[in-house]
């Protein structure tokens, strides 16, 4: 069985809403984050959260608009997308990480390299 299960995606029109899913088998990641990608591009980091101390980061394309959340007793991750674009389509991944992992805390959305546990990712298509 897959770590990181993502459900939640589909297709919608431009300033819609989808709430992404990302459930984790067995274990509630300390860092959990959302990438997204598209053919002939390179995965970009969209919201990551840990629930040691709450930190939050969001990519500049994501501030504003969306909402990472974790809901440890479910070991389920979320992520809110309001207000969604064209360019917001993609296949999303969530991704979970122990943010020490490296040595030095990280958990962040600039490095999916760091990530080592990941999800068959699920479509998300924003038509204009």
């Amino acid at each position: 069985q897959a770590p990181l299960v993502e459900s939640g995606g589909g297709s919608v029109q431009a300033g819609g809403s989808l709430r992404l899913s990302c459930a984790a088998s067995g274990f509630s990641p300390d860092c959990m984050a959302w990438f997204r990608q598209v053919p002939g591009k390179e995965r970009e980091g969209v919201a990551a959260v840990s629930n040691l101390g709450g930190t939050i980061v969001y990519a500049d394309s994501a501030k504003g608009r969306f909402t990472i959340s974790q809901d440890n007793a479910k070991n389920t991750g979320y992520l809110e997308m309001n207000s969604l674009k064209p360019e917001d389509t993609g296949v999303y991944y969530c991704a979970a990480r122990n943010p020490f992992a490296d040595g030095a805390w990280y958990c962040g959305v600039d490095a999916a390299e760091r990530y080592g546990d990941w999800g068959q990712g699920t479509q998300v298509t924003v038509s204009s």
